[in-house]
């Protein structure tokens, strides 16, 4: 009987081997008729972020890079419920421009002469955002906005030409002459209104 026994619980581990390696072998996830391996079964599914090689012609293509850049994450202010106490969305970019090296020149002393008194004591320009509840998106919007001060600064302004200059003297000149006479005409048309007045 005991023979018996021990014969049954060894086949019955044997079975259970068995439809363990069956299942092992089958694919446990779902594949549905529209995945990327049906649609596109030639192409190599590993996803690669190319290199960025920025252009040397442009003073800033707008390219930023992000490991030159020191960024913190603290908790937002503002009404949130206790959400706001426990996640850190609000998000500081700081950067020095006098030692960015990925910066152009004229760029870094535009940015240094135009930010001299949002400077802080260390020589850090920094930018804050904390208009949203996700920490990605305040971290994207500090980008942009870094984006758009370089760019900015990136732009050099023509200086008009004199005869320019003198055409806008001359139109704001004529404005100001049209201005008062059309004050002197109001005022001559409320003084004719008048009844006219006798002394005694």
């Amino acid at each position: 009987m005991a023979f018996a026994s021990l014969r049954f619980n060894f086949l019955q581990k044997v079975v259970q081997t068995a439809s363990y390696t069956t299942l092992l072998k089958r694919p446990m996830a779902y594949k549905s008729s529209i995945s990327l391996e049906t649609l596109y079964p030639n192409s190599s599914l590993k996803l690669t972020t190319p290199a960025f090689q920025p252009d040397t012609n442009e003073k800033f293509s707008g390219f930023i890079p992000i490991d030159k850049l020191d960024i913190t994450y603290s908790a937002s202010s503002g009404p949130g419920g206790q959400n706001v106490n426990k996640v850190h969305t609000k998000v500081d970019v700081r950067f020095k421009p006098s030692e960015a090296d990925w910066l152009h020149p004229d760029i870094k002393a535009k940015l240094m002469e135009q930010f001299a008194n949002k400077l802080s004591k260390e020589g850090y320009l920094i930018i804050r955002s904390d208009t949203t509840r996700s920490q990605q998106l305040n971290l994207a919007d500090c980008m942009q906005k870094l984006r758009k001060i370089i760019r900015e600064a990136a732009v050099t302004k023509r200086e008009p030409a004199p005869e320019t200059v003198e055409r806008i003297r001359q139109r704001h000149l004529k404005a100001a002459r049209m201005r008062v006479a059309v004050k002197r005409e109001e005022s001559m048309k409320r003084a004719m209104r008048q009844s006219p007045t006798i002394d005694l």
